[in-house]
């Protein structure tokens, strides 16, 4: 028996990385236990038990799946089951463009939230930077920056930011997240040109992204001399993010600026943050402590999860 980590996979067949070996796997029995109830038993960046095959060194058997310190799910409607995108990481990288497609602040503020629920430090990259922001994206990125959260604007194509990118990264493993057509392999491919991954362009008729990476996988970016290496996990492009696992209730606790105000309303812990006089979180958007557009994400947010329905 011997310790594995998933590259990556679908249905009952994973690429498993042991020793720097790959093998084809497959899990023993029916069920993989700690696996039961997600979409996906496995996800790039998970641990487990392989018993190589005794007559096949490229095959063996997963037996056991060992503990997750985190994983980055998303809500799966179709499946009706959370589904896991990758599994013990250092950093999610949420990607995101101004325009090609078009810039969605809210795949972003949900995104924000799901990593800081699984305690993951997020980190947001604004892609094809070199086609400019206008002043609304600039307002919601720059308010991004004011409460706290890294960002990079970098472009994939003429490689503006992905030096201080590269750094951040090094020795980490991260996976890069966003909807379909933002970029997220064309940035790989630009941190380490040998891997070539295949890429495609944004549906002129639609504005809109098309599923490039059809599955996660997790890749071994090759460092420059001196330098730690980059794992990152390459996760399919998404064009609905719904939250797994976050409560209507709880979900300010996940918006930094509105953190500390919450259970100091007129009203505690009862605040609806909707309409009541005495509200600190009313009064915080009032004045600009908490920015309009991310107060509407949380609304948004919040009616998501207390009726299942998802708005964009």
């Amino acid at each position: 028996m011997t310790e594995g980590l998933v590259l990556g996979g679908t249905n009952n067949l994973f690429e498993v990385e042991t020793d720097s070996l790959v093998s084809l796997c497959r899990i023993k029995g029916k069920v993989l236990k700690g696996a039961e109830g997600y979409y996906n038993p496995l996800a790039p960046g998970d641990r487990v038990s392989v018993e190589p095959d005794a007559h096949d060194a490229a095959k063996g058997m997963i037996t056991a799946l060992l503990a997750r310190k985190n994983h980055f799910v998303r809500w799966n409607q179709k499946g009706c089951a959370p589904q896991l995108l990758a599994s013990n990481l250092d950093s999610v990288v949420i990607v995101t463009t101004p325009a090609e497609p078009p810039f969605r602040p809210r795949f972003v503020d949900r995104a924000l939230v799901q990593a800081q629920a699984e305690r993951i430090e997020p980190v947001i990259v604004v892609n094809k930077a070199d086609l400019g922001l206008d002043d609304d994206a600039e307002d919601r990125v720059t308010d991004w920056e004011r409460i706290g959260y890294t960002v990079y604007r970098v472009s994939a194509r003429t490689g503006a930011g992905l030096e201080e990118l590269r750094v951040a990264l090094a020795g980490r493993l991260s996976a890069f997240v966003g909807q379909s057509g933002v970029g997220k392999s064309s940035l790989i491919n630009a941190l380490d040109p040998s891997l070539a991954l295949r890429t495609q362009a944004v549906s002129a008729k639609h504005d809109r992204g098309t599923h490039t990476t059809t599955k996660g996988v997790l890749l071994h970016l090759a460092g420059r001399p001196g330098e730690k290496r980059l794992d990152v996990i390459d996760t399919p492009g998404v064009r609905r993010f719904m939250l797994h696992d976050v409560a209507a209730g709880s979900l300010a606790l996940y918006f930094p600026e509105m953190e500390d105000l919450v259970g100091s309303c007129s009203w505690g812990m009862s605040c609806s943050h909707e309409n009541e006089p005495g509200c600190k979180i009313l009064e915080a958007v009032y004045s600009g402590v908490v920015h309009e557009a991310r107060y509407e994400s949380w609304l948004r947010i919040k009616e998501e999860i207390e009726t299942g329905r998802f708005s964009d």
